[in-house]
């Protein structure tokens, strides 16, 4: 009965005061949960940022560890073929007094053959014949196999024709000749109460045709009348014969006089001053070895042919004239460039301070260094980056076109020999001296005997090993480029 017109008002604005205390919370509540979701994706953001700084640390410390890995991997590895030589030098050296030895002992028996009489060799015999009292004879005599020379005799008349005999030979008869005469006194032997001494024109021309043509022993046996065995020792024995007599006479690194007339031709080749040399690596097949059998397997020559290949590797700088004057021969196929590079003669003449002011000229999967000059390998060329390695490229071709015609010319280069693996090097050295004498003498090469090289080049683990030849090489390309040498002059 109290219930009066300002009663009725003041409910109605308490309940319209708690409906806005309730509209209140929610809203104060929702202010607190957002600003909680914002403070995790804070958190979260931030936890990411060290996951991910994290991460990156562990894959930096991956990646020095990998390379220490691989450094300590190639040190070991250039260790173990430096072992790998030691013992084919030990295992040569071996052999070759054994060979002293065994011929040391063979002319033991000849000289007591002799001094006891021919009848050790030739007796007669009397024997009875049955019922007739009569008596007859025959003689026991030494029993070599008859085999004909008949091919030889033909080759070596002097109205066999010339051109028929640089065939077979690979050079004029005047060359051979020559040959001859210069290794006379190295590998003459004297006749023997047993056998008459091969003739050294004989032992030359074994040694030549086997390597020209690469055919197996069997082969050159029947060419020349002589045992299989005799005819792989007459090609070990000339061969040593020509490295030691006449490689330090046809395969030396030239005088200065020589090396200023070679900068005078490359220069008038290229435009580029003071090349003293093309440089070029080629692979060489062998049968499988017993020992280390993975450092010479060629992974690439394998992958391209589909067929499990095994090499040896030969560098070779050449003059503008194609003529080998250093040559780095026998280390193993799955070997880089420029670990053969860094093993040979060369390298450690540079070392010494002898290749300062001159350039020597290689492709990309040598180094740049201050006496390598190679070209430019990154993906995109300027114009003068580009005609720069258009003219670098000439002188390549001066050096690949060197070794194209040495295989070519010697066969026996692109086949797997029957020669031993420590035997091998002194082969390749002497057709490398036989290459310059042919060379030298203007020996033209039959076109059917050209051959395509296929030796990849593979990109050093690194590629600029030095500034000032980095800067030298820029200032080379400027140079071609703005005095119109390399042939863009009309830019």
């Amino acid at each position: 009965m109290n219930d009066s017109p300002n009663g009725n008002a003041r409910k109605m604005n308490g309940r319209d005061e708690a409906d806005e205390d309730d509209d209140s919370v929610p809203k104060n509540g929702g202010g607190k949960d957002f600003k909680g979701l914002v403070t995790s994706l804070l958190l979260l953001d931030e936890q990411e940022r060290c996951d991910q700084e994290e991460r990156d640390r562990a894959s930096m410390e991956a990646n020095i560890s990998m390379e220490v890995n691989h450094r300590k991997k190639t040190k070991a590895m250039l260790h173990f073929y430096s072992e790998v030589q030691d013992y084919y030098s030990e295992v040569e050296q071996s052999d070759r007094i054994n060979r002293k030895k065994s011929r040391l002992a063979a002319n033991s028996v000849a000289v007591a053959a002799a001094s006891d009489g021919l009848e050790k060799i030739e007796i007669e015999k009397s024997t009875k014949r049955g019922g007739d009292g009569g008596s007859g004879g025959h003689h026991r005599r030494l029993w070599v196999k008859d085999r004909s020379k008949a091919w030889w005799d033909e080759c070596n008349s002097p109205d066999y024709p010339d051109e028929e005999f640089k065939k077979q030979f690979r050079m004029r008869r005047a060359t051979f000749d020559m040959i001859c005469e210069e290794l006379n006194s190295a590998i003459a032997k004297e006749d023997t109460t047993l056998r008459t001494a091969i003739p050294v024109r004989q032992r030359v021309a074994v040694c030549l045709w086997r390597l020209a043509t690469g055919d197996p022993l069997r082969v050159v046996s029947k060419k020349f009348g002589l045992g299989i065995s005799t005819c792989h020792k007459l090609v070990l024995e000339v061969c040593t014969a020509i490295r030691t007599v006449l490689m330090p006479k046809y395969l030396q690194w030239p005088e200065e006089e020589t090396l200023r007339r070679i900068k005078e031709e490359y220069e008038s080749i290229s435009g580029i001053p003071n090349v003293v040399g093309s440089m070029y690596t080629t692979h060489i097949p062998i049968i499988a070895p017993k020992i280390s059998v993975a450092a010479y397997f060629n992974k690439r020559h394998t992958e391209r042919n589909q067929k499990t290949s095994y090499s040896i590797t030969v560098q070779g700088v050449v003059d503008p004239r194609g003529v080998f004057t250093d040559v780095c021969i026998g280390w193993p196929g799955s070997m880089p460039d420029e670990q053969v590079l860094e093993k040979s003669a060369l390298f450690q003449r540079a070392n010494g301070g002898l290749m300062k002011g001159v350039w020597v000229v290689g492709g990309s999967s040598y180094p740049l260094l201050d006496w390598v000059l190679v070209p430019y390998t990154q993906q995109h060329f300027t114009w003068t980056q580009h005609a720069f390695n258009e003219k670098i490229g000439e002188i390549q071709k001066v050096g690949k076109q060197a070794f194209a015609r040495l295989k070519g010319r010697w066969r026996c280069l692109q086949k797997r020999t029957e020669v031993k693996l420590q035997d091998l090097p002194m082969v390749l050295g002497a057709c490398c001296v036989l290459h310059n004498i042919c060379e030298l003498g203007n020996e033209e090469m039959d076109e059917e005997l050209c051959t395509e090289l296929q030796d990849d080049e593979v990109a050093p683990e690194v590629g600029l090993r030095s500034v000032s030849s980095m800067k030298a090489r820029d200032a080379i390309a400027h140079n071609l480029l703005h005095h119109g040498l390399a042939g863009t002059s009309f830019l």
